[in-house]
């Protein structure tokens, strides 16, 4: 895998500490959250996605998509977190309460899942190389 450098190494750090308070301030229904959470989601996905597997162990590169079908989902969260504000798709209520009322937390959960099971994983098969 390709190491970062201390410079992006910060930047996702400092997204991922976005992302949190981003998240944490949008359950108490802070208007900036939202924006919070999206800058530090975009630094995070970049961060993440300059990591680079050039090896040939194909467990390493499944758990490499994996991770990109996470930062999907994070960026994913990341619109529909702006799309909880106001109704901002102008949906109708019962549309609206369906399918994008705080379902972000539910694509957020998802995320969280698949970024917990592919570092742990990837770091193992790592050692195994």
């Amino acid at each position: 895998m390709r190491e970062l450098n201390k410079t992006e190494s910060a930047i996702l750090v400092i997204g991922a500490v976005m992302m949190v308070i981003g998240s944490g301030a949008n359950l108490f229904a802070q208007s900036w959250a939202p924006y919070v959470f999206a800058m530090g989601t975009i630094g995070f996905v970049l961060m993440q996605l300059k990591q680079k597997y050039d090896g040939d162990n194909v467990a390493i590169k499944r758990l490499r998509r994996m991770v990109i079908i996470s930062d999907v989902c994070l960026l994913l969260a990341a619109v529909m977190m702006f799309a909880n504000m106001d109704n901002l798709f102008r949906l109708d209520a019962i549309t609206y309460i369906k399918y994008v009322h705080n379902n972000w937390v539910v694509v957020l959960m998802v995320a969280a899942m698949l970024q917990l099971y592919t570092s742990h994983r990837i770091s193992k098969e790592l050692l195994k190389d």
